[in-house]
């Protein structure tokens, strides 16, 4: 039994940006949907949605069979938490509120197999190799892990060279939702100042040799982060376009 390909990896050796969605809503079937419906790749937030761990797993089992790439955003960066989600098969992470690069170093160290990291060692118990099914699991996993932390604080733009610089971190995620909270703007995703604070970090991100994403719904910040090169961009979350869905069908009939 062969080790698992990170998809994400796979598509982004594509060279082109690919367009994500969040997933919220824990059902499965919503993940399985999701997946046939034609994105790059999904994100299961762990962070802010009521996700278990065994939703997480049902999410992952879900979007199996499919071409689309899973992410997962943990709700910390906790070791622990990550190790958990590393055992079930997780391979790229966006880790939330990294602020310094203290903080995006632990990440790496908590992601990655000695010597690179301290991820410990219970291949028997997961579902990442197979239940031991995967040949020499243990010196090739380290190569499918994708790791990400989020920037989405005037502390992190600050800090954003010193975190670009840490080994072990593939790329930083723009979060203008707590972006716009942190310079004193909650809730203003049109501002143009945090959309231009949004667009030059992608810039410095792409400038570093590192991934660069971002998740938004306001268009003119979808084409501007493209433009600027971002590598993958979030422009829907699942619980939205059901609600507008189901407003719409109902709006039409009254």
């Amino acid at each position: 039994m062969d080790l698992p390909k990170n998809k994400f990896l796979q598509r982004l050796a594509e060279g082109k940006t690919l367009w994500g969605c969040w997933l919220g809503l824990p059902d499965p079937n919503v993940a399985e949907i999701a997946a046939g419906a034609g994105f790059d790749w999904l994100l299961i937030d762990h962070e802010h949605a009521p996700f278990e761990l065994t939703d997480v797993m049902a999410h992952l089992r879900a979007m199996e069979p499919y071409p689309v790439a899973p992410l997962v955003r943990p709700v910390s960066a906790e070791p622990a938490l990550l190790k958990k989600l590393l055992e079930m098969g997780v391979q790229t992470f966006i880790v939330p509120m990294i602020d310094t690069p203290e903080q995006a170093r632990a990440c790496a160290q908590a992601v990655y197999y000695p010597p690179r990291g301290c991820r410990g060692v219970g291949t028997s118990l997961a579902r990442a190799s197979r239940w031991n099914q995967v040949p020499d699991y243990l010196h090739r996993a380290n190569d499918e892990i994708c790791l990400v932390v989020q920037a989405e604080t005037l502390a992190a733009l600050e800090n954003l060279d010193a975190i670009l610089a840490v080994e072990g971190i593939d790329g930083v995620f723009i979060g203008p939702s707590d972006l716009a909270a942190s310079m004193g703007k909650i809730g203003q995703g049109d501002d143009p100042e945090l959309q231009a604070r949004c667009i030059e970090a992608i810039k410095k991100i792409k400038s570093a040799g590192k991934l660069a994403g971002i998740l938004t719904v306001n268009e003119a910040l979808i084409a501007g982060s493209a433009e600027a090169g971002a590598d993958f961009v979030g422009i829907g979350v699942d619980t939205l376009l059901l609600g507008a869905a189901l407003r719409e069908r109902a709006a039409s009939r009254h």
